[in-house]
């Protein structure tokens, strides 16, 4: 009987809970969420699906993996009120973001080239050691910069017992050239903080290369999933006529 009920192009929850892993419950709340279209329903009140259901599921579920949970859901909510320009602008949204997560690990690469091996020089920390005025020089900013970022937990000196001047060593060196390179780049100081972070629990640059290979990486998995995404909603935009 099951198999009757497909052939004739309708489709029970079952049926297309099975073919993608999920539970019925979840397709049923697709539905009511507006990320599937209304179903029609038998006269004892069953739902009935059909391809274009499976179309619409699919593309969701695709829609996820590159763009997330939250941005899907309002895509395909968009397109099943017929809303095709506001469903476009969230994905070109979603792309605008991705563009700018790989111009800031490109930024955050070239910041980390910049760094001169003086400055890299972390693991030897007795090798390096400043005050303000000199590092400020070194930099081409004003001191008052450099109490700014001490502000903002980037860099962190500490004071000469004695005369209570601000005191540099090399990690402190380090976190100062990166955050000056990343400045240049027009990130702010609330952007450059989390890597000043990742910086220091690595313990200096070079481990960092292979987080950096990570992040790369999840951006290019992002976006071919974008393109997936893509081709299953032009297909079910195609279904829906």
């Amino acid at each position: 009987m099951g198999r009757n009920f497909q052939t004739s192009g309708k489709l029970r929850p079952v049926d297309l809970a099975r073919r993608h892993g999920l539970s019925t419950q979840a397709v049923r709340n697709y539905e009511e969420a507006g990320i599937l279209p209304a179903a029609d329903r038998t006269a004892t009140g069953y739902r009935v699906y059909t391809p274009l259901h499976e179309r619409a599921l699919a593309a969701f579920l695709t829609l996820v993996s590159g763009h997330g949970h939250t941005t899907a859901t309002a895509v395909m909510q968009a397109v099943n009120r017929d809303a095709l320009d506001e469903a476009f602008r969230l994905i070109d949204d979603s792309h605008a973001r991705l563009l700018h997560d790989r111009r800031t690990l490109e930024a955050v690469e070239d910041a980390l080239r910049g760094l001169t091996s003086d400055v890299a020089s972390v693991e030897r920390p007795q090798a390096r050691r400043t005050f303000i005025g000199p590092l400020a020089e070194e930099l081409g900013v004003c001191p008052a910069t450099l109490r700014k970022w001490e502000a903002a937990g980037l860099v962190r000196p500490r004071r000469d017992p004695v005369t209570g001047y601000r005191v540099y060593d090399a990690a402190d060196v380090r976190d100062a050239h990166l955050v000056h390179q990343l400045r240049r780049g027009g990130h702010l100081l609330e952007q450059i903080a989390p890597l000043i972070t990742q910086v220091r629990t690595a313990g200096g640059v070079e481990p960092l290369e292979g987080a950096l290979r990570d992040w790369r990486g999840r951006l290019s998995d992002r976006g071919r999933a974008m393109l997936r995404g893509a081709a299953a909603l032009d297909s079910y935009l195609r279904e829906r006529g």
